[in-house]
């Protein structure tokens, strides 16, 4: 009998459903749109099932547009420690950098860095398993010409080296945008190749983002 209830027992452990990691990806309109059906996020999920791992995560997009570093500092409480997740990407940036141009509202690099530190403080703090992400494109031209270059180097550099500096996963978009365009935009085109308006993703560029998202989410299954 106890022989009957011992292999009841494993039988029921082995049987147990896999607790699903759940994944936010935390940002700006690019997430928000990210989130729709022809976005990044749906297709991180696509990428997720081929590779048989649907059991092993749950995503979730935590995106609104106009955002930047301390918009995201101000609503992570709500948007990120109260949902409990246990991996978060954070893609930010864009605005960041775009609004010191259209309105004069946007981050100095010291300011965006001491915000970003304090989330993932937060985040370390909290057992969340953070993944940074470079900011990718304001502009599409491949010949160092777009107006903001300058500053999203800049940005995305801080980005490379803080999360190497604290072994932070990292989705090196800035990188991953710049060598698609230099192979995909023979006519240094200011648009229409990975995004619709210089900025936000078309289809190619969801499916770009949710690639390399998903090579640095898929290890932490």
């Amino acid at each position: 009998m106890k022989y009957l209830l011992t292999l009841a027992a494993i039988a029921l452990i082995a049987f147990q459903p896999v607790k699903k990691k759940k994944v936010i990806f935390f940002g700006d309109s690019i997430t928000q749109q990210g989130a729709g059906p022809n976005g990044y996020i749906p297709k991180v999920d696509s990428l997720c099932r081929q590779d048989k791992l649907a059991e092993n995560f749950e995503f979730v997009g935590k995106g609104i547009g106009g955002n930047r570093v301390y918009d995201l500092f101000y609503r992570f409480q709500e948007d990120v420690l109260d949902q409990k997740p246990d991996i978060v990407v954070v893609y930010i940036g864009i605005n960041d950098v775009w609004h010191k141009t259209t309105s004069g509202t946007g981050t100095e690099l010291s300011k965006f860095g001491a915000f970003y530190d304090k989330m993932i403080n937060k985040m370390k703090q909290a057992g969340i398993q953070p993944i940074m992400c470079t900011p990718s494109v304001i502009g599409e031209r491949n010949d160092d010409s777009n107006l903001q270059d300058g500053d999203l180097n800049f940005y995305a550099k801080w980005i490379r080296e803080y999360a190497a500096k604290n072994n932070i996963p990292l989705v090196d978009l800035r990188q991953s945008f710049m060598s698609y365009l230099d192979k995909n935009n023979p006519a240094n085109e200011e648009k229409g190749i990975l995004t619709t308006d210089r900025v936000h993703l078309n289809g190619a560029g969801n499916l770009l983002v949710a690639q390399e998202m998903w090579k640095a989410v898929k290890p932490l299954k």
